[in-house]
Parts: C-alpha cells; structure tokens; sequence
C-alpha cells in the first residue's frame, strides 16, 4: 500500500517553504523583486527540482528577465536553502514561470465584466419594460 505522502512530496514541500523565505529575506538582487513559489516538483532521485514561480508582471520580456536573474542566482539559492534543509543531497533548482495566476486573474476579470454587462443589459431591458407598462396603464386608463 502507498504511502500518503511520500518523501519526495514531503521534501518538495519543505523545499517550497525554504525557497520562498530565502527569496524573500536573503535575496538581494533588484532583478527578481517580489517573487511566489507556487510549487515544487522534485524527482524520484532528489537530483532535480522544477520550482514554479510567479511575478507580478505582465510584461513577458521583464518576466523572461526574472526567470534567467532567478536561473543565474539558482546555484548561490540551492547553497542557502542546503543549509537550512538537513539533506544528502541537494536538488539542482530549475525556475520555471508559472502563469497559471496570471491567467486565472485574468480569466475572472472577463467574468466579471461579463457578468456587469449582463446586469447592466437586465437593467436597461427591466427600465424598458417597466416604462412600456406604465405607458400601456395610461393608455388604458384614458
């Protein structure tokens, strides 16, 4: 029977917490800026590491910027997270941009304003249908 968690998951969720605090404390370099792990990912061998990230930043040449400054400093990141993890080995990091927030909040904005318009469009129909009512009362009133 498999184990709940197996190690490599409990190992990339350790990894996501220990990345995320050494990115936002120890990390200096005004390239990356404000930086979220979203996920990790680690092989079965513990020799790699995907680390999923997001910016908050539309421009895709300055996202494209974050992720090579983040792929420069991953060998100086892997040195500060090895020596707050208690491992035989520490995975080599490998950023990858992550747009799936990017595209979520992006997707409810177009709910959204599809949603306002909808009401708006309800409210011009229900003025229309309220103002030809009243005209069909007093007409028939007279």
């Amino acid at each position: 029977m498999a184990k709940e968690f197996s190690r490599t998951r409990r190992i990339a969720q350790q990894l996501q917490q220990e990345l995320a605090q050494v990115l936002q404390r120890d990390m200096k370099d005004p390239r990356i800026g404000f930086v979220t792990v979203n996920d990790v990912d680690v092989s079965r061998d513990l020799s790699y590491a995907k680390v999923y990230v997001t910016f908050f930043e539309e421009d895709e040449k300055l996202v494209e910027q974050k992720v090579a400054a983040l792929d420069a400093a991953a060998g100086y990141i892997r040195s500060l997270v090895a020596g707050r993890m208690k491992l035989r080995v520490m995975p080599e990091l490998r950023f990858i941009y992550d747009s799936s927030l990017v595209e979520g909040m992006r997707m409810s904005n177009l709910v959204s304003r599809v949603i306002s318009n909808d009401e708006a469009k309800q409210k011009q129909h229900g003025v229309e249908t309220d103002a030809e009512q009243g005209d069909t009362k007093e007409e028939g009133d007279k």
